[in-house]
């Protein structure tokens, strides 16, 4: 009885119409994790076809691109120039060199504050991250009435960030939708740290 109870229960809101109730989306992703998610999962992103699934005919307010740059890296310009000019607005900072001499830019400041500066202007929020560190952005924006959906590969993402987000969807459930078909199609985003070892392999 329980069981038919639930059936019920699921199907007063199929995922389509869930969907449909949106309203205008604002999309935040963090690049250098959704780059390792990707490596992870052994595929290359496809942008235009993220932007398409994350979208899913949803009004879209605005696609934020958060990434550390090299400014002398020619290729990593290339990237971000298509990104600027294919439906992304690319948050970047510089990169910074830790003692252990990897280098790395934290823009977690920078997402959380364009989640809450933007209230009011959309209706759900999908955050392209697993940093529990946003939780706290997440909650906030919540209690402001915003609708805030999560995709990133469950074993990078925290609990904490699961758990204050009113849908979670793992990035290798719809990995089919997002990867690339060809290998000339478009730019690759590789963070400094990780582009000496993928250049050797290409």
């Amino acid at each position: 009885m329980l069981n038919h109870q639930q059936i019920e229960i699921n199907e007063i809101f199929t995922p389509e119409q869930i969907l449909e109730n949106r309203g205008r989306v604002a999309i935040f992703i963090d690049g250098s994790n959704l780059f390792y998610a990707a490596l992870q999962l052994g595929i290359e992103i496809d942008y235009t076809k993220l932007l398409c699934r994350l979208t899913g005919g949803s009004r879209l307010l605005r696609s934020f691109f958060y990434t550390g740059v090299d400014r002398t890296n020619e290729k990593q310009q290339g990237f971000l120039l298509w990104m600027r000019r294919n439906g992304y607005r690319v948050i970047s900072k510089d990169l910074v060199q830790l003692p252990d001499g990897s280098k790395k830019a934290n823009l977690d400041v920078e997402i959380a504050v364009d989640m809450m500066a933007l209230v009011g202007s959309y209706d759900t929020a999908i955050l392209v991250s697993g940093d529990g560190d946003l939780a706290y952005a997440v909650d906030a924006v919540s209690y402001r009435g915003v609708r805030v959906e999560v995709v990133s590969l469950r074993s990078m993402t925290s609990d904490s960030l699961i758990n204050v987000s009113d849908r979670y969807v793992d990035l290798e459930n719809i990995k089919e939708d997002i990867q690339k078909t060809s290998k000339s199609a478009g730019y690759t985003y590789r963070p400094l740290s990780a582009i000496g070892l993928m250049e050797e392999h290409d």
